[in-house]
């Protein structure tokens, strides 16, 4: 442990020295952009209009920065290299608790489902979790820049435990959904934060490094993990495995909130302070402000869109189809109907939830379509990769749920390697990226062969498939997001990453959607016509697909019941697996697009943003002489 520890030492010796020698360009920046914020308050204001003139709009109380933005610039020119530790120390013991409960709660949800004889709806319940993480993500960043990183934190603990105390006491889908939604809330906010806090403090070259800090846990967790899920269906049950997390997660984000508090103060007796903007404008211009900034409509009509368009896919299957029915119809139209309304209103509405000047940019939709397809294809073999380890490879807990977390583990661990070459010697990563890409798409081919099975050779196909796609995965998510992050300026830098963040997790929605749409609409079928050519039950189907634990515990393998279900899930995991590798096509297409700057010790490119504006000047310029 003692060169791990003088290696990490050294890296923050490097960032501090990186962002001591720089400190100077951003007071200079900062210095050069008050004449501008003073003539760009006219226009805001004709946005809020008063008739007081004491009284400004939120905008023009912003100048150039937010205030959540100010402050955390302000943290990190007063920043020391022990508060950089434990800041970092504090970002890992965080990532740690929601990394571990993340891993394990998949498991006492497939068994929580079961429970309620709904296992089919884990696909409905991930599409709701993920369609609300992908309208949190940059309505966070908008909330972190207008308030402040720490007060975000807050946020994102009273969610995390509201949530799981619901989840943990639920008796029915519904609360246990409900439970659900609030805990994604928690948890999407907390892993945007700490990606953004990590970007605030670190250079270019660095942060791809810096960033694997959140994500090193999973190197842990992917062990211990079915030990634990494992230890409490033994002793306990789901509710429990569940519920600790309530009391077990505010006490691991203490010592990040502690040294964001300790660092602030030091700022605040120095002078740098920055005052609220409630406390500027007064309470009803900053609510009517904070409506405009957070772009509240825009963020109900993504929720609306996604969940009517998304969640009936998930809902029309099983044993007898509703395709016909009016509470599958109706929602479907309404939510395709709402798509040219969000995009009237994002045009017309002061902040958008879409920042459009930058979606020119290819390295920003470049990046968010990377975003995209990723979780859309990797949930398509992933959604109900433990249900098929349990029931077609007859894996343990243990086992399945170590297996399901092996993408995790290796990703990470080729993450981090990557990282440190990008930081000491190569400053490029599209190269990087494609490559990823490519073996994204090897990996799929390996996960169509072997797909179920209870033979030596088909467990360690499946294992080799995952770290194959564990691998990829660590050679494209996390740089892509730096890429995204180099063509933006620190003031929309939040912005952007939960722009980012949020198609991937609307990947992540199209992905549950999609295999939940085939697993409800094919398999049941699948499993009443096979399964009455071995049995006169005519029930057992049933149980196969509602609560397929509770079947493998009274069918072992060996049965022809067993032998039929295990063939109808390999069939399944098939088909899931083949729409995956054909998305795998966009994939590489997207990364192809990508920009490949130079990496630097930088906190932002000096030519980001500048692009479009130099292209419109060029073109103003020329039309005047035309004229």
């Amino acid at each position: 442990m003692r060169p791990i520890s003088l290696l990490f030492a050294a890296m923050v010796l490097s960032q501090n020295a990186e962002n001591t020698y720089h400190r100077g360009d951003v007071d200079m920046s900062q210095n050069t952009e008050q004449p501008q914020s003073e003539t760009s308050k006219q226009p805001n204001e004709t946005l809020n209009p008063s008739n007081d003139d004491t009284r400004v709009s939120i905008d023009s109380a912003e100048k150039i920065t937010s205030p959540g933005v100010a402050r955390i610039e302000a943290i990190n020119r007063n920043i020391t290299i022990g508060d950089r530790v434990a800041l970092f120390i504090g970002v890992f013991l965080i990532a740690y608790a929601y990394g571990l409960d993340g891993q394990i709660r998949n498991t006492y949800q497939t068994t929580a489902l079961s429970t309620f004889g709904e296992h089919s709806l884990i696909s409905t319940v991930n599409v709701v979790r993920t369609v609300i993480s992908a309208a949190a993500q940059p309505t966070a960043g908008k909330i972190a820049d207008v308030f402040g990183r720490l007060e975000v934190v807050y946020v994102s603990v009273l969610f995390y435990v509201v949530g799981t105390i619901i989840q943990a006491s639920s008796n029915t889908v519904g609360t246990f959904c409900a439970g659900a939604i609030i805990y994604q809330i928690g948890l999407t906010v907390i892993t945007f934060l700490v990606e953004v806090i990590v970007a605030d403090i670190t250079s270019l070259r660095s942060r791809l490094l810096w960033s694997y800090i959140a994500a090193t846990p999973f190197i842990i967790n992917t062990w211990v993990s079915g030990n634990v899920a494992q230890s409490v269906l033994d002793s306990t049950t789901w509710r429990w495995g569940i519920g600790m997390w309530a009391i077990i997660y505010p006490a691991l984000s203490m010592p990040l909130v502690v040294s964001l508090l300790l660092v602030a103060f030091r700022a605040k007796r120095r002078g740098e302070s920055t005052q609220s903007t409630f406390r500027k404008v007064g309470l009803k211009q900053f609510c009517i402000g904070l409506f405009w900034r957070l772009d509240v409509i825009g963020v109900l009509l993504v929720i609306a869109i996604f969940a009517l368009i998304l969640v009936p896919f998930t809902l029309a299957g099983g044993q007898s189809s509703a395709w016909g029915q009016g509470y599958i119809i109706a929602p479907l139209v309404i939510g395709i109907c709402l798509i040219p309304a969000f995009i009237f209103w994002e045009r017309w509405t002061i902040h958008p939830l879409v920042p459009f000047h930058l979606l020119a940019d290819r390295s920003v939709w470049g990046s968010l379509g990377v975003a995209w397809m990723l979780n859309f294809t990797w949930y398509l073999q992933g959604d109900y990769l433990y249900t098929v380890l349990r029931v077609s490879f007859d894996e343990t807990v243990n086992s399945a749920t170590r297996i399901a977390s092996l993408y995790s583990f290796v990703s990470v661990i080729t993450g981090v390697i990557l990282s440190l070459v990008v930081r000491f010697f190569t400053p490029y990563l599209k190269p990087w990226i494609v490559f990823g890409t490519v073996m994204f798409m090897v990996s799929f081919g390996i996960l169509i062969e072997y797909r179920g099975g209870t033979g030596t050779g088909d467990y360690a196909g499946v294992v080799a498939g995952q770290c194959v796609l564990g691998f990829a995965g660590g050679l494209f998510p996390y740089p892509t997001q730096v890429i995204i992050q180099t063509a933006t300026q620190h003031e929309h830098l939040a912005l952007v990453t939960g722009l980012y963040l949020a198609l991937y997790n609307i990947g992540s929605a199209f992905g549950n959607s999609v295999a939940g749409a085939m697993w409800t609409q094919i398999l049941p079928g699948r499993l009443d016509t096979k399964l009455a050519q071995v049995t006169s039950n005519s029930t057992i189907a049933t149980t196969a697909f509602g609560d397929p634990i509770g079947f493998i515990a009274e069918y072992p393998v060996g049965t022809p019941e067993r032998a039929v279900v295990i063939d109808a899930y390999r069939y399944m995991q098939r088909l899931l697996c083949i729409c995956g590798i054909c998305l795998c096509v966009l994939l590489i297409a997207f990364s192809l697009v990508l920009r490949n700057p130079r990496l630097g010790k930088e906190q932002s490119l000096p030519e980001a943003e500048k692009r479009k504006s130099d292209a419109h000047s060029a073109s103003s310029d020329h039309q005047q002489r035309e004229e």
